[in-house]
């Protein structure tokens, strides 16, 4: 078995434990959690996926995260995530939850925020660029699409819509 998910209900209450792949494969609600890492200033990270990866390569992304595993909680996963990623050891804050219908697959996605004060060592599987945008950047290079950065996953722009403060 691969990756180890809960599957949850359309209220996001656990029903069972699945695999990643096949909660995909079957279109299984299940949990992801995200950060938005922002600098001193106020900046936004944004980073772009490696050509290499299965889901959205190369495509940018101002979100930083993955599934929450069996027993962890939005919190703990973003944490998890953060580090493993970037490098960066910090207590992301929960901001909202939303039933993202994915381009992939639906699930529940947390979108949490941190202030990050360290350096970055992002790791060059999951990440392949990543730079500081100020928030009118962030919006106008999703905005410009393809003519901007380049393509933003479309679950980020999905989540950046809804951001109570963007």
């Amino acid at each position: 078995m691969g990756e180890l998910v809960e599957r949850v209900d359309e209220e996001d209450r656990v029903i069972g434990v699945v695999d990643r792949g096949e909660a995909i494969e079957k279109r299984w609600l299940h949990r992801v959690a995200t950060t938005v890492c922002r600098d001193p200033d106020g900046r936004i990270l944004v980073h772009r996926r490696p050509e290499s990866v299965s889901r959205f390569p190369g495509q940018y992304n101002w979100l930083v995260g993955g599934a929450v595993e069996v027993g962890e909680s939005y919190e703990d996963a973003a944490a998890r995530e953060l580090a493993e990623e970037l490098g960066v050891f910090g207590a992301p804050r929960l901001v909202f939850t939303f039933l993202c219908r994915g381009e992939i697959s639906p699930y529940w996605l947390g979108v949490h925020e941190v202030v990050v004060t360290e350096a970055l060592v992002p790791d060059p599987a999951e990440i392949a660029w990543c730079g500081w945008l100020e928030e009118g950047e962030l919006l106008e290079a999703v905005g410009r699409g393809p003519a901007g950065l380049g393509v933003f996953v479309s679950d980020g722009v999905a989540a950046l819509r809804r951001h109570p403060a963007l």
